[in-house]
């Protein structure tokens, strides 16, 4: 791995965690690590845990690189979006400890887990906030959020960029239990042990079944935000 992304392998779980120690910015570079991070654990035949450094889960993609509209912007968008396609069809389970924040592409990416653990009473800001920064939601964005959201919040989420604390994360659909801060790691490896007992064959069959539309709808997304963006630079 490299320095933005360390790679940990306990039999039976594999923990991935992002620190670039400033907010996680989800750049090409951070991308590449998580692929490769991810390309060991299947190896490793392991479950997943996925974390940020403390006080961030992740800000999102590097925005100065997004406003920028280089030919970089388009790549990383691609692979953030391919990476949360790979996360929610990947073969073994993957719980995400949202270890602080998560805005925009870092909360997809927290969507795209299997469970989700957030830190119970904690001041850390969940959003998908794209409108309030003044950026249109990508399509690939709208599936993610579609299949996860509670359907109630889900044009608060998307349409009024409303930020949520873990505490009232959990009813929006962003995260699916809280810890006391001090428990996080040791509950989603915990968790990611006792989801690895299940058996694989038939949870990597039926989480493909079961999310068979969605993985379709994403790649499609994928290909139309593509094209979109390119034709802006």
């Amino acid at each position: 791995m490299t320095d933005l992304v360390t790679y940990r392998y306990e039999e039976p779980v594999a923990s991935i965690t992002m620190d670039d120690g400033k907010v996680n910015a989800l750049s090409v570079d951070m991308l590449g690590a998580l692929g490769a991070a991810f390309d060991r654990a299947e190896a490793d035949d392991a479950a997943v845990v996925l974390a940020g450094r403390d006080g961030t889960f992740s800000a999102g993609f590097d925005l100065k690189v997004l406003t920028a509209f280089g030919p970089e912007a388009p790549r990383m968008m691609r692979a953030g979006f391919e990476l949360a396609l790979r996360m929610l069809s990947f073969p073994r389970p993957i719980v995400v400890a949202c270890t602080g924040h998560a805005f925009a592409m870092g909360s997809f990416l927290l969507l795209s887990g299997d469970y989700r653990i957030g830190v119970q009473g904690a001041e850390h800001k969940i959003a998908a906030n794209e409108v309030k920064i003044g950026l249109t939601m990508p399509h690939s964005a709208l599936v993610i959020l579609g299949q996860r959201l509670n359907r109630s919040y889900h044009d608060r989420v998307v349409n009024l960029s409303e930020t949520f604390a873990p505490d009232t994360a959990v009813a929006a659909g962003f995260l699916d239990a809280l810890v006391p801060a001090d428990e996080l790691l040791a509950a989603a490896t915990h968790k990611a042990a006792e989801l690895r007992e299940l058996d694989m064959r038939a949870f990597a069959e039926t989480k493909l079944r079961n999310r068979a539309a969605t993985l379709d709808a994403l790649r499609l997304a994928i290909e139309t935000d593509d094209a979109e963006f390119k034709a802006l630079l």
